[in-house]
């Protein structure tokens, strides 16, 4: 028998670890949300490490890993661009007769 993993929208997650934060202990903040105590403390720990990045969800991604893809496909670009330069130089370098 295959078990579905549930999956929690970010506004969820959000409001159990701002109420973990607030005081209100983990436990019957875990018990209130129907969820495990190591998940919510999980949680807390991506909010305390990330802040507002903490939990980027489906194909998105937090703001460090989207400048370094961000700056990896300008650097691909930038190189083939100069290929591309360096093969017409040498085109246009060569003697005519």
């Amino acid at each position: 028998m295959n078990k579905t993993r549930r999956t929690f929208p970010d506004s969820l997650k959000r409001e159990a670890v701002e109420q973990v934060l607030a005081g209100t202990p983990l436990r019957h903040v875990a018990q209130a949300f129907e969820i495990t105590e190591s998940l919510l403390g999980k949680w807390k720990r991506q909010f305390q490490e990330a802040g507002t990045d903490a939990f980027p969800g489906r194909g998105r991604q937090s703001g460090e890993a989207a400048e370094l893809k961000r700056l990896r496909d300008e650097l691909a670009r930038v190189t083939m661009e100069r290929d591309v330069l360096k093969k017409a130089l040498a085109i246009f370098s060569q003697p005519t007769k």
